[in-house]
């Protein structure tokens, strides 16, 4: 398990069906080791902090296996490492074997994936089209997000080595197909909210859909 691509960017300004929108999606990969902080990569910023970034969403993981399946659907468009908005491009390490707490010693650094990446309409700017949004899901080739630990440099190449991982075992494919697909599995539903790494957001939305089963 390695990161073969560090991606990062500012902000900017774009016209998305008529109107001016401000959006980090845009990543490029960089040269050289880089700092990662609680926050975010130096270098690499998010514009709307109310839906992206934050401590639990610091880093955005996508498997760079997804990439020759998005080659086939997207037949002709160029697709660098990146495309996806995440800061890391990675190999080996794919949402149905990656669970919720698990935490990683990347390069100087520790991590801790809390969550899939759920579509924004800027997938849909970067994309140059808003049928990705729907697509991506449908796909589950959702990506993931590390809570930074341990600060400390990064750079392509780091082997990505697991340290830790929680005696609740939802993979990240699991928190997708319970909120997108498999609403009525109760069973998983009621493991997920056991899991202490998972957000409180998440766990509130399938308690939600718990008490929705419970009232038929």
């Amino acid at each position: 398990m390695k990161v073969l691509s560090v991606n990062v960017g500012s902000p900017r300004e774009v016209t998305w069906q008529g109107k001016r929108v401000t959006t980090g999606i845009f990543k490029e990969p960089i040269q050289g080791r880089v700092m990662m902080r609680r926050l975010n990569l130096d270098g690499d910023q998010q514009a709307d902090l109310t839906v992206h970034g934050g401590v639990s969403k610091a880093v955005y993981a996508y498997p760079s296996e997804h990439y020759s399946y998005w080659r086939t659907e997207l037949p002709g468009m160029d697709l660098p490492s990146g495309m996806f908005g995440e800061n890391f491009t990675t190999e080996g390490l794919l949402e149905s074997s990656v669970y919720i707490g698990d935490r990683f010693r990347i390069g100087e650094t520790e991590v801790m994936v809390t969550e899939p990446r759920m579509p924004c309409y800027k997938l849909g700017i970067k994309f140059g089209r808003a049928d990705i949004i729907k697509r991506f899901l449908a796909s589950r080739r959702t990506g993931f997000y590390f809570a930074v630990m341990r600060e400390g440099l990064v750079g392509a190449g780091d082997a990505v080595e697991l340290v830790g991982r929680e005696q609740q075992e939802i993979s990240v494919a699991d928190i997708t197909r319970l909120y997108s697909f498999d609403k009525e599995d109760v069973k998983s539903l009621r493991r997920a909210i056991q899991v202490e790494a998972l957000q409180e957001s998440w766990k509130g939305y399938f308690e939600h859909q718990l008490e929705k089963q419970a009232g038929q």
